[in-house]
């Protein structure tokens, strides 16, 4: 028969320097990953879509300065100002106003979202850029 207390107990498995090395590597590689994906350049937008509750409420260009009352059942719940090329959501009517104080967008990709109201501002690209151009 076997005793238990006559096997030996296994040691608990320390880190070892090549170990600590391999999480360094992997730790460095996800860092420059997440900086190559945070940080690069996205291309300037001319347009943006306002979308309201998923339907597309209007495009307007960046490039023509005006003011955008966004109306939800006869009501202004969003305004949207373009200026210089940028857009920005400068009034809401909703409790937290987290829309109004998101930056200025003008880069393709860029949004501005107002959760309550379902207003979603967001830059296109011109009418012939990227891929769909290619791919007529």
């Amino acid at each position: 028969m076997v005793n238990c207390m006559d096997m030996p107990e296994k040691q608990p498995r320390r880190i070892k320097k090549r170990d600590f090395c391999f999480l360094a590597i992997v730790f460095a590689a996800i860092l420059i990953f997440y900086a190559a994906v945070y940080y690069k350049e996205k291309e300037p937008g001319s347009r943006i879509e306002i979308t309201v509750d998923n339907r597309v409420y209007g495009i307007y260009s960046l490039e023509t300065e005006q003011e955008i009352p966004i109306l939800i059942h006869g009501t202004e719940t969003n305004h949207v100002r373009i200026s210089d090329g940028f857009a920005d959501m400068t009034e809401a009517a909703c409790p937290d106003l987290l829309c109004v104080h998101q930056k200025k967008i003008s880069k393709t990709g860029e949004t501005i979202v107002c959760l309550p109201n379902r207003v979603v501002v967001e830059v296109i690209a011109g009418e012939g850029a990227g891929i769909d151009a290619v791919a007529e």
